[in-house]
């Protein structure tokens, strides 16, 4: 079976009902989602959060029955994806463009568990592109600043255009190598003013679900 689908499918078993979901965004939540959705249809009661507005779209066709994150107190779980995991349980997350949602999530959730393929298991963190959430005003000024710091910045684009997120903002991807101290990193970034959100998560995971094409294992964290 294809890994991308046994992590997700396996993440599904840890909801209960009842409870209120944060739904991920990407192509291994993609899996928890469907199967999510085979549940709802057959009588399982559950709310969610989205993350983005196709996860929102792709959980309304499925009948799966969506809350405004301003409507609630706290998210029981969220399940996500990551694009890389170190030792630490510290992650990079954003692909596709959608970490700012996605933390804001994370961080009112009670549990989180991250979905992955053995391929997104590091040492340490760096070899995928850090993304960060800025704001238009002034993006070309805060490249420069992350020029300066060594950060080897470059500016998201979708087909020519400067890629927008659901907020509207623009996506810089710092290609550092290896990161040496995630948390100092973090402090780093959110000093620069025009930075929104970005995608290091830091000590936010409590269960990693790894797949290769045969099985499941599960990092436990926090």
């Amino acid at each position: 079976m294809n890994p991308k689908q046994l992590a997700g499918e396996k993440a599904v078993e840890f909801i209960t009902e009842g409870m209120i979901v944060g739904l991920g965004t990407g192509s291994t939540v993609y899996f928890s989602i469907k199967k999510i959705g085979e549940l709802v249809r057959n009588g399982f009661r559950i709310k969610a959060v989205c993350t983005s507005q196709a996860t929102h779209e792709l959980a309304h066709s499925l009948g799966i029955f969506i809350l405004k994150m301003e409507e609630i107190e706290h998210v029981d779980l969220t399940i996500d994806g990551a694009d890389e995991v170190d030792p630490n349980g510290h992650g990079i997350k954003g692909r596709w463009g959608a970490l700012l949602f996605e933390k804001i999530v994370a961080v009112n959730s009670e549990k989180n568990i991250w979905v992955v393929d053995e391929s997104k298991i590091v040492k340490k963190l760096g070899k995928f592109p850090l993304p960060v959430e800025v704001i238009p005003f002034g993006y070309r000024q805060v490249l420069d600043q992350f020029t300066q710091l060594g950060f080897n910045p470059v500016l998201k684009k979708n087909n020519g255009n400067i890629f927008q997120t659901d907020s509207g903002n623009y996506i810089i991807n710092l290609n550092m190598g290896v990161i040496e101290d995630p948390l100092e990193l973090n402090q780093t970034i959110k000093q620069i003013p025009g930075v929104v959100e970005h995608g290091l998560f830091p000590g936010i995971v409590n269960k990693v679900i790894i797949a290769n094409d045969k099985d499941t294992r599960i990092l436990e964290f926090r």
